[in-house]
């Protein structure tokens, strides 16, 4: 019997033929279609604008860097924008900036941020949008952007004749006077203050723990009051004097750990265009954190100085100053017009720029970064 003959496909070779028309008709393709993507929707944007030296052509997108402006990370939540500090207008067109001429104050109120109710003048936001803040505050001296910053408030102001004096004929233009509202001939005390060069703060008397014991004056603002009787004495308060950048509290240890009543306190001193600074004086105080949400211009108090009124006590307080704006480039501290305190201040402030320190009026510390 004869043998059968097999026959058997050539499957390698058929293989390699099929992946050879796959290649080069994907080469055939690519070479004479000019669009591989022909079909997809697309969109023509002309490039009319060229960089000078380069054509259209040259120019492409080969990355988005989110570095480029600078930082990268986002925001802090309590980071403020815009700039709640002051906002200074500037010069008209034509003349030249005088930064002398920006650091002297007026003494007059400005009529477009005053308001007048029943018991007098108080402040407001114009319809411009300026604010009392902008129009009073005191522009700081061009000095070295590195150089640690000091600002100092002196209370009290108005209520002893000596102890204002004193005040005003010997401490720095740049110290700020906080004035009680309940002194004598209020207005002529800021009057000659803000002449003499200082920026000028209401004290504001707060609700304590202890009231009624510890009354720290009529109209203190209660956390029990709210509309109109809670208005009637704030802007009682308020028309005592004019031309004050902000406002800072007096006690109100109950009143600054309250947080609907400072709420309530903080939306006003807002709407009215004013800074407001905590004295420091309550661990408890919520201040911070409200100021914050109402994005109220603020700033804080962190050293007492004249707590235990002595001289060595208050020039402990003062170094403890100094190394806190050291580290954290700006600081705060408060006073009264207490003899003890103003002599201590005056010894102290004589070699302040030496020692590479710089003093400034409070409203340049509302932008302050925070610290931590």
């Amino acid at each position: 019997m004869g043998k059968r003959t097999i026959f058997r496909m050539p499957f390698g070779l058929i293989g390699l033929g099929i992946m050879t028309v796959i290649v080069t008709t994907g080469l055939v393709w690519i070479g004479v279609v000019e669009d591989p993507l022909g079909g997809e929707p697309t969109a023509v944007v002309p490039l009319e604008r060229t960089v000078e030296g380069l054509s259209s052509r040259d120019i492409a997108v080969v990355e988005i860097n989110p570095d480029i402006a600078g930082d990268s990370k986002p925001d802090s939540p309590e980071k403020r924008l815009p700039t709640l500090g002051p906002r200074f207008e500037e010069p008209p067109v034509g003349s030249e900036p005088n930064l002398a001429s920006r650091r002297e104050l007026t003494s007059l109120p400005d009529d477009r941020v005053v308001e007048r109710v029943d018991h007098g003048l108080i402040p407001k936001v114009g319809i411009d949008g300026i604010r009392p803040l902008d129009l009073y505050a005191k522009q700081i001296a061009a000095e070295p952007a590195s150089a640690p910053k000091i600002a100092i408030i002196i209370g009290g102001i108005g209520l002893s004749e000596a102890g204002s004096r004193n005040a005003l004929e010997n401490l720095p233009a740049d110290v700020t006077f906080a004035i009680a509202p309940y002194g004598d001939r209020l207005d002529r005390w800021m009057r000659q203050a803000r002449a003499a060069g200082h920026e000028i703060l209401l004290q504001l008397p707060l609700e304590p723990f202890d009231f009624p014991d510890n009354d720290p004056g009529p109209h203190t603002l209660l956390v029990s009051l709210r509309g109109p009787e809670f208005l009637d004495r704030l802007y009682w308060l308020m028309s005592r004097f004019t031309n004050y950048v902000g406002v800072i509290n007096t006690q109100g240890a109950r009143f600054t750990a309250t947080e609907p009543s400072m709420q309530y306190l903080l939306e006003e001193i807002t709407k009215r265009g004013l800074m407001y600074v905590d004295d420091g004086s309550s661990s408890r105080s919520i201040a911070p954190t409200v100021a914050n949400a109402a994005q109220t211009p603020f700033s804080r108090v962190d050293v007492v100085l004249d707590a235990v009124p002595k001289a060595d006590e208050i020039n402990a307080r003062l170094l403890q100053l100094e190394a806190l704006a050291r580290s954290r480039g700006m600081a705060v501290a408060a006073g009264s017009a207490l003899p003890v305190t103003i002599k201590a201040l005056e010894d102290w402030s004589r070699d302040l720029e030496q020692r590479g320190l710089m003093l400034v009026p409070i409203s340049a510390t509302v932008d302050r970064p925070t610290e931590g």
